[in-house]
């Protein structure tokens, strides 16, 4: 019996222990199979990593080639800045030659018949008036009330500066369709019949055609206004800019000077001779008819804008009285380079132009500060404002011609300063000399007012009032009176300039027929505080000019226009020796090298274990990027 049982005992042993063996066997299967999936987990991490790596290889090398190019670009860079240094300091020692100053000479009769339309109708106002009422009595067989006869006189002033804002406007298509010389000879038709309509207005018995010639001849000088300048800043070399962009305004005060001279009573300024004294402004547009077909058209105007090469080398071979162009044609291909995002600026897209709104503000603002300055209430009303003061007719015509000699005299001056010392510090120099005598102006009328029973304290006060006026126009001599025209032309390479152009010149009329047309009102409205507005005026410049207008003595253009890119935030002229026609080579270059690498990736070191002990949790997670590359010059990993 006991025998049986430890049998039975035995055989339930060695079940238990066959059924604790299967299930281990089952239980180390289970984990076999595991393992196994874990071990093809990881493989396929393993790969996956293998084929970043791969692809991380890829990008280092790209990096590198891209590195490669950038530090061959940088040098090609240095080279051409240094090339560049050293056409723009062969540029600068360019001199005058003989056509050069024909060339200028010819092209600045329109602006001395711009000069001589704007002050020849001031010292004949009396006479003009005289015959205004004799045809108003002939006709209607009444006198014409004196404040009619001002009014008539006023708009015979004032037109002109109506004629002139059509024609500054007109300016950039003009020089756009026909350049800047062919524009300037077809000009001079206006400006022949102008004078002529002007000259037989006393044979025809009509002050009409008085306003009528007064208002061609406007258009003429508005033309001239905006097509000599350019013309002149084209063609002069770069270390002459300044000074030769001078002769417009030494033009102007040799033009207002000869009719202050003229239209004394000695002369013409009579009843019989102010018609002729008038049509004189015939005399610039046919001199300028006979020597300007001579001179070459502007040779940006023919490389930039028209394309011909070859007429332009010749042009500048004669400009420059040497065959060794090469230089000025680098320097109008490297403009031609900077403004070709912004050829064929129309006004619109010039007005809308993110780095063209800011120089265009500026040459509009210069613009105003010459107009509004009170110049102009000088130059047409001297003659009636000096003898307001005290001085007789006679002395006050002479005072008036004094006024054109010393603008002639401080123009002549300001020739050898505007590139020595710098169109921005002459220009805030003006406007502070304006504004201080501006303010002298104001004491004499009023000292005039408080002790004018007294004899002496009169005279004094005459004299007060002359040295005043003249110290203002001295000051405007030396900044306000040529820079504005100048630098507009400077500030606009090729492309935007006509445009430019045609809208400083017709908002410099503007002021110019605002001021004349309203400062005999505002005269009888402030008496003698007539000059105050002006005053505040010429305060306001001087701040504008010192905050925004920046120096472009002995830039090129295209730095000019690197600096508003500066301002506008796309890099620095100051900071970077990157500037200029350097900008130009990157832009142009860029275009060479490949598309920019993603973000270079590198997985941490970790990523082998992290994946292969816990699966997916590596995937779908982006690894950081690498630090900027430093790698020796195989580029391996």
């Amino acid at each position: 019996m006991s025998m049986n049982l430890s049998a039975k005992l035995d055989e339930l042993q060695r079940g238990d222990r066959q059924l604790e063996t299967t299930v281990a066997l089952c239980e180390i299967r289970t984990q076999l199979q595991e393992l196994t999936k874990s071990v093809e987990s990881c493989q396929s991490e393993v790969s996956e990593v293998k084929r970043d790596m791969v692809a991380i290889k890829h990008e280092l090398d790209t990096v590198q080639a891209v590195k490669e190019e950038i530090e061959e670009l940088r040098e090609y860079v240095d080279r051409l800045e240094e090339h560049s240094h050293r056409r723009k300091l062969r540029l600068l020692e360019q001199g005058l030659t003989f056509f050069l100053s024909y060339a200028i000479l010819a092209a600045v009769l329109g602006m001395l018949q711009f000069g001589y339309n704007t002050g020849v109708i001031n010292a004949p106002e009396l006479n003009i008036e005289n015959f205004m009422k004799d045809v108003y009595k002939d006709r209607y067989g009444k006198d014409i009330p004196e404040d009619s006869v001002k009014q008539l006189y006023s708009v015979a002033v004032s037109i002109f500066a109506i004629g002139g804002m059509l024609g500054g406007f007109s300016g950039g298509m003009i020089a756009n369709r026909f350049g800047r010389k062919g524009g300037l000879l077809l000009n001079n038709v206006l400006g022949i019949g102008g004078a002529c309509l002007m000259g037989f207005t006393k044979i025809s018995h009509s002050y009409e055609m008085l306003f009528f010639g007064r208002f061609i001849i406007g258009v003429n000088c508005g033309l001239n206004t905006s097509l000599v300048p350019m013309y002149i800043s084209e063609i002069a070399p770069l270390n002459l800019r300044g000074g030769l962009g001078t002769v417009n305004q030494l033009a102007v005060t040799v033009g207002l000077l000869l009719s202050q001279v003229l239209g004394i009573e000695q002369i013409l300024g009579t009843d019989d001779g102010w018609p002729l004294l008038l049509g004189l402004a015939i005399c610039p547009a046919v001199l300028q008819l006979v020597l300007l077909p001579a001179c070459p058209e502007s040779p940006r105007y023919l490389l930039i804008t028209r394309q011909w090469e070859e007429e332009a080398r010749r042009a500048l071979r004669r400009l420059r009285a040497n065959n060794q162009v090469e230089e000025d044609i680098e320097e109008m291909r490297a403009e031609e380079r900077a403004q070709q995002a912004e050829a064929s600026i129309s006004m619109r897209e010039l007005l809308c132009s993110p780095t063209l709104r800011a120089p265009l503000l500026i040459g509009v603002v210069m613009q105003l500060s010459q107009q509004l300055s009170g110049i102009n209430a000088v130059f047409y009303y001297s003659t009636s404002l000096f003898t307001s003061s005290g001085l007789t007719e006679e002395s006050a015509k002479f005072a008036t011609m004094g006024i054109g000699a010393i603008m002639v005299g401080m123009t002549l001056v300001s020739l050898p300063l505007m590139d020595r010392t710098g169109r921005r510090t002459l220009h805030l120099y003006g406007l502070g000399g304006m504004f201080i005598f501006s303010i002298f102006i104001t004491i004499s009328f009023l000292i005039k007012e408080f002790f004018g029973y007294v004899q002496e304290m009169i005279d004094w006060m005459s004299y007060l009032s002359v040295v005043s006026t003249l110290s203002f126009v001295v000051f405007f001599a030396v900044g306000p009176g040529s820079i504005p025209w100048m630098i507009t032309a400077e500030l606009f390479s090729q492309g935007p300039r006509p445009s430019a152009m045609a809208i400083a010149v017709l908002v410099n009329w503007m002021a110019n027929f605002v001021v004349g047309i309203g400062f005999p009102s505002m005269k009888s409205a402030l008496e003698n505080y007539t000059f105050l507005p002006f005053s505040v005026f010429l305060a306001i410049f001087w701040i504008f000019t010192y905050k925004k207008v920046p120096e472009t003595k002995n830039k090129t253009f295209e730095e000019i226009l690197a600096l508003f890119r500066h301002s506008n935030g796309r890099g620095s002229l100051r900071d970077s020796r990157l500037y200029g026609s350097m900008l130009n080579c990157v832009n142009a270059l860029e275009q060479q090298l490949p598309p920019p690498p993603a973000p270079v990736e590198e997985k941490p070191d970790s990523s082998v274990s992290e994946h292969s002990s816990h699966g997916d949790q590596g995937r779908g997670r982006a690894p950081p990027p690498l630090p900027p590359p430093r790698f020796p010059a195989g580029g391996g990993v």
